[in-house]
């Protein structure tokens, strides 16, 4: 479960907290919406597990590794890169994240890792829901594709 009030992800199993992970969410406010770059609310499933095997702190463009975050420019480091791995998230309500101008798919919401881990815990994505890279790789190597993800206000 991700909450955007409290800027945490509970990863539960069996209905228990297993961890509790420190992210950061959209600068904007909450939307499924497209071209808000509002994290999304509802239930979603990880739909793609994108960087398996990649060193820690590999960039991605277009889910492409691009190599390893120190390794770019300056300019390029000052934006908010897509780092370590990615889950890619599809929505499962329809009309509200997932179908036609609100679809999460679509719209390439992911948890992944970032280049500014310093922002982790206040909101400051584009929508995406951002760990710290050693936390990403954690989460990635426990979850699997069809597992769910609960984005919630609370």
């Amino acid at each position: 479960m991700v909450s955007i009030s409290e800027q945490k992800l509970y990863h539960l199993f069996d209905s228990e907290t297993k961890v509790v992970i420190p992210i950061s969410t959209s600068k904007n406010p909450p939307s499924c919406q497209a071209e808000s770059y509002g994290t999304p609310l509802g239930l979603h499933a990880i739909a793609d597990r994108i960087g398996d095997g990649e060193p820690l702190g590999t960039v991605f463009k277009g889910r492409v590794p691009q190599g390893q975050f120190q390794n770019f420019s300056p300019e390029e480091r000052a934006h908010n890169l897509i780092t370590t791995r990615i889950l890619r998230l599809r929505g499962l309500e329809a009309d509200k994240n997932s179908g036609l101008d609100c679809d999460s798919y679509d719209r390439f919401i992911y948890l992944h890792g970032t280049n500014h881990e310093d922002r982790i815990g206040q909101p400051f994505s584009g929508g995406c829901i951002e760990l710290k890279n050693d936390a990403m790789l954690a989460l990635f190597d426990s979850m699997r594709t069809d597992d769910l993800v609960w984005i919630t206000l609370n």
